[in-house]
């Protein structure tokens, strides 16, 4: 079994059965003090993210994104309507053809541009080909990959990596601590997001549960979430369609 499908398991387990006891305004466990500073790190810029999680992450600590169908890269969505890999997942199928800085320019034969990113058959059916034209370095190449299951899992390396290309001065998002429970060396809490989308310009707003584990030094060394992917997309103009 896989440990990105170990920890979620892990995650979705009912609170109440761990007897797991919450601390209303204080914090009996240490972690917790570290969990809430993580979270308003996170809300205050890229700066004191960065800052918090170098500092707070075990340097083998590993960060789970949700998982996804898709092909398995990540790009920057404000780069004026292109589509530059800037690096890919490992063990995804985009790992297996696709390199950082190749640029999408038709995807199952719609021109990749400013009004067409959110239209793009990237998600979908696993297993379904996708065939699509790219640019790697000034050459025009045809490819074909077909969607996979990704397990969006990040080494802290990675996760920094991530942290330092986001757009410093487009941090936009807002976070509510609206319970934290801890037992031993593990951290729930839940949370209310509102963020704006980066394709479209339009808010939205998300509750999240998120399990953070220490090690005996007191650093993270594995933290992921659980959010309502689904709400964010209807509230951002999305639909869900066969």
């Amino acid at each position: 079994m896989k440990l990105n499908t170990i920890f979620i398991a892990a995650l979705t387990l009912c609170m109440s059965q761990l007897s797991f006891a919450g601390h209303h305004g204080e914090h009996a466990n240490p972690n917790e003090a570290v969990v809430k500073g993580w979270i308003e790190a996170r809300a205050a810029g890229q700066k004191e993210n960065l800052a918090y999680v170098e500092k707070h992450m075990a340097d083998d600590g590993l960060f789970f994104g949700g998982r996804y169908v898709g092909f398995g890269f990540n790009f920057d969505p404000l780069d004026s309507g292109k589509m530059v890999v800037s690096r890919t997942i490992e063990g995804s199928p985009a790992s297996k053809v696709l390199l950082a800085g190749d640029e999408f320019l038709v995807v199952n034969g719609v021109e990749v541009n400013k009004d067409n990113l959110d239209r793009l058959s990237f998600r979908g059916k696993p297993g379904e080909p996708v065939k699509a034209t790219i640019q790697r370095d000034g050459k025009k190449m045809d490819i074909e990959v077909a969607r996979g299951i990704i397990d969006n899992g990040s080494s802290k390396e990675v996760l920094l990596a991530d942290l330092s290309n986001a757009n410093a001065d487009d941090w936009t998002v807002k976070i509510k601590i609206n319970e934290m429970l801890s037992k031993d060396n593990i951290v729930y809490v839940w949370t209310t997001v509102n963020d704006v989308d980066a394709m479209n310009g339009m808010p939205f707003e998300s509750h999240v549960v998120s399990r953070y584990q220490f090690n005996e030094a007191g650093l993270v060394d594995a933290v992921g979430s659980v959010s309502e992917d689904r709400f964010v997309l209807e509230q951002t103009g999305y639909t869900v369609a066969r």
